[in-house]
């Protein structure tokens, strides 16, 4: 007799990666409980930026127009010395990325939990309870048992699995004995978000200023929302940089006086680490608690919903279609190196920021002002690298390639017609009505690599290329429906 469990995946955690996570696994039919020891939602700003990959599992879960509509854009991202001259620009934020949404979406990450929230609350399939704190779990082999504080006493939860989304601290990692790889980027900054009242005084461009004398960051969030990160120096104590009249002060340069008002303030140390391990077991690490990566690129939210979207048809795979337990050991090779990338990406852009050197700053201004005589300076930043391992037919064309979503003419997107799961799509598909709006971005994409049809898994990577026989036989293989 099959043993009964409360649940198949338990949730530790219920910020945006743990609830994306829940309605993703939820729409595929797992059962999921959502424990969140915290009882509501935290009301002020934290992440400010969702790309387009990110916007696009948002869709899948069911919330990117609305998280869209309270969202701003901004065109550019300049690096700027203490002059106020160009060192370096990334352009085309407010243009459509692979990803069928705008590059760079400047949010109110409460209204994204919100959003959250409210799509997992309208599947049956689902449950989040708040002020439910994870106490202590086992892992007998078959499942988890684990104990959780509840306002109405203890309670023993039996699941499948259990997912860690419960942030930088997480009891789930630090219980598990799970150690990070530290990658030597700390650095103490204050935060300061703004409600704006007159956005005529406001930078339209995200801002890097590489100024020795204080790196200050100013950046566009959610609509009537603004922010400033400025570096605490040395001999800066939190207490004193976090006074009004201290923040007021940091502010006066930049004339918004009259223009905003202070919403929070707050002091974080931007971290660059990576959990040694993303799975034991029954027990996954998804979100800052199995990576942490300084904001400069914008890609902290962003890397949860990667880890979200590919755990969550990995997971309904082995529970509901009956993909071998070894399906999950995929998860961290295929996303660490990603992962990597985007923290190597905002470790560059935190040290070309974060030097108070006099001498330090002019060699850098030197270098970026010979870099741009010459035509070498990036216009944007570096794809980030496809999967190289895991699920895909290694050696096929585009394998591990991120499948971009073509937008046709009305608004249309590819994801909405052809839905969740896996797709295989082959070039005689191409006639079929549906895919009409898309022919021709598709067809280009098939002839880039010179296949025939193309296996898209369902968190949008490719599979592999070749023959559509082939490879629904090798996906079949591996007994994922």
């Amino acid at each position: 007799m099959a043993e009964a469990f409360d649940c198949d995946v338990l949730i530790a955690g219920g910020g945006p990666t743990g609830v994306t996570l829940a309605v993703l696994l939820a729409r595929r039919g797992v059962s999921v409980i959502v424990a969140e020891k915290e009882a509501d939602i935290y009301p002020l700003p934290r992440a400010a930026h969702i790309d387009h990959e990110g916007m696009r599992i948002l869709q899948e879960a069911g919330v990117a127009g609305p998280v869209m509509a309270g969202s701003r854009r901004a065109s550019r991202y300049d690096f700027l010395n203490a002059k106020g001259d160009l060192l370096l620009r990334f352009e085309g934020g407010d243009q459509i990325g692979p990803g069928g949404w705008p590059a760079a979406n400047m949010i109110h990450q409460p209204s994204v939990e919100a959003e959250l929230r409210g799509a997992l609350a309208a599947l049956p399939q689902a449950q989040l309870h708040t002020r439910w704190e994870l106490r202590g779990f086992e892992d007998d082999g078959t499942g988890i048992t684990a104990r959780i504080a509840t306002p109405e006493g203890e309670k023993v939860v039996r699941a499948r699995y259990l997912v860690g989304a419960d942030g930088a601290r997480s009891p789930v990692r630090e219980a598990s004995g799970i150690v990070f790889d530290d990658l030597n980027f700390e650095e103490p900054w204050l935060v300061v978000d703004v409600l704006v009242d007159d956005y005529s005084r406001l930078p339209t461009a995200n801002l890097q200023i590489c100024n020795p004398a204080r790196p200050t960051t100013c950046v566009l969030m959610g609509e009537g929302r603004h922010r400033w990160e400025f570096m605490i120096l040395p001999g800066e104590t939190a207490e004193q940089v976090s006074e009004d009249a201290f923040v007021e002060k940091l502010l006066e340069p930049w004339n918004v006086k009259g223009a905003v008002r202070l919403e929070r303030k707050a002091v974080y140390t931007f971290r660059a680490r990576i959990a040694a391990q993303w799975r034991l077991g029954s027990v996954l690490l998804a979100g800052d608690a199995a990576h942490q990566t300084p904001p400069f690129a914008g890609q902290g939210m962003c890397s949860g919903l990667r880890d979200a979207a590919n755990l969550a048809w990995k997971l309904a795979a082995v529970i509901k279609d009956g993909a071998p337990d070894a399906l999950l050991d995929s998860y961290q090779p295929e996303r660490a190196p990603n992962l990597r990338a985007t923290i190597d990406m905002a470790i560059m852009m935190g040290k070309t920021v974060c030097i108070t050197s006099k001498w330090g700053a002019f060699l850098r201004d030197l270098k970026f002002k010979v870099g741009r005589a010459l035509g070498k300076l990036p216009d944007g930043p570096p794809a980030y690298p496809p999967i190289s391992s895991g699920m895909i037919v290694a050696g096929s064309p585009a394998a591990g390639a991120y499948f971009p979503q073509p937008v046709a003419a009305d608004g249309t997107k590819l994801d909405d017609v052809l839905g969740p799961g896996h797709w295989t799509i082959a070039r005689e598909d191409l006639a079929d009505p549906r895919l009409a709006p898309f022919a021709r971005a598709i067809g280009g994409w098939l002839d880039k690599q010179g296949a025939e049809a193309a296996l898209v898994r369902p968190d949008r990577y490719v599979f592999g290329t070749g023959s559509k026989a082939e490879l629904d036989a090798a996906w079949n293989n591996l007994a994922v429906a």
